[in-house]
C-alpha cells in the first residue's frame, strides 16, 4: 500500500489548543469551534475525534494515534496540503542528518510522553515529523542556498511533489507557525480531487469535504 501523504500547518501553541487541551475538558469544544467558524457536521467529528484521543490508551504508539489525530483535527481549522508517496520522513530515513530539522514530542510537549513514540512515519495512519517554525524558515533558506540539500528534495519529493511541500512549508513560514506531516488524513480521488473523502479510520467513518475549501486539502499546482 502507498501513502498519501499531508502537510499541516499548525503551531505548538495551536496543537495543545486545539487537541489536548480539548482532551482535559472537551465542553469547550462548542466555543472554539464557534470561534473558529466549524459548525454542524465538522463540529461533531472534531468532537469525535478528540473522544478517541480521550480513549487512547498509554501502551498505544503516539504516532499512530494522538499525532494522527492532531494532523486530522487541524484540518477543521486551516488548509493542508497533499503529496502523494512523498514525506520528509522518508528522506530522514535515507538520509537521518535531515533530522536536524525536526523536533520530537516530548520537546514539542515539553513533558514526558507515556506513549511509546517513533517521531516519524512508521505506518499507513500515521503521524509524521513536525519542523518547527524556526527550522521551517531554515530548510526553506537551505533549500534556496544548497544545491545538494534542493537535489535531495526533489528526489524524495518526485513527480512535481516538490513544489507541493515547498508551498506547505511557505505557509507556515508566513503564519509563524510548524509544520505536521501525517499520512491517510486524506483519501483523494485522483480523477476529482474535490470529491476527495478525509478518512478517520479509528471511528471507520469517512466524511466527505470539498478540497477547495479552505480548511481542507490543496494538492497545490505542480
Amino acid at each position: 500500500m502507498g501513502y498519501d501523504v499531508s502537510f499541516h500547518p499548525i503551531s505548538k501553541l495551536e496543537i495543545q489548543t486545539w487537541y489536548f487541551d480539548m482532551m482535559k475538558d472537551d465542553t469547550k469544544i462548542d466555543a472554539l469551534a464557534s470561534e473558529y467558524g466549524i459548525e454542524g457536521f465538522y463540529k461533531e467529528k472534531y468532537r469525535d475525534t478528540v473522544r478517541i484521543g480521550q480513549e487512547t490508551a498509554n501502551s498505544e504508539n503516539f504516532d499512530k494515534t494522538h499525532s494522527y489525530y492532531i494532523a486530522t483535527v487541524q484540518g477543521f481549522f486551516r488548509a493542508f496540503y497533499y503529496a502523494r508517496g512523498s514525506a520528509f520522513s522518508f528522506l530522514i530515513e535515507k538520509k537521518p542528518e535531515y533530522r536536524r530539522y525536526t523536533e520530537e514530542w516530548r520537546s514539542i510537549l515539553g513533558r514526558d510522553i507515556a506513549n511509546p513514540v517513533e517521531n516519524i512515519i512508521i505506518e499507513n495512519y500515521c503521524g509524521g515529523v513536525y519542523i518547527p517554525a524556526e527550522q521551517v524558515i531554515q530548510l526553506l533558506s537551505d533549500y534556496e542556498e544548497d544545491a545538494e540539500i534542493r537535489h535531495d528534495i526533489r528526489d524524495i519529493f518526485d513527480a512535481g511533489f516538490h513544489k507541493v511541500f515547498l508551498k506547505a512549508l511557505g505557509v507556515p513560514k508566513e503564519l509563524g507557525t510548524g509544520l505536521l506531516e501525517a499520512t491517510e488524513v486524506i483519501e483523494p480521488d485522483p480523477l476529482n480531487l474535490n470529491a476527495s473523502l478525509m478518512l478517520f479510520k479509528p471511528l471507520s467513518l469517512r466524511y466527505g469535504r470539498p478540497a477547495a475549501l479552505c480548511r481542507h486539502c490543496h494538492a497545490a499546482d505542480r
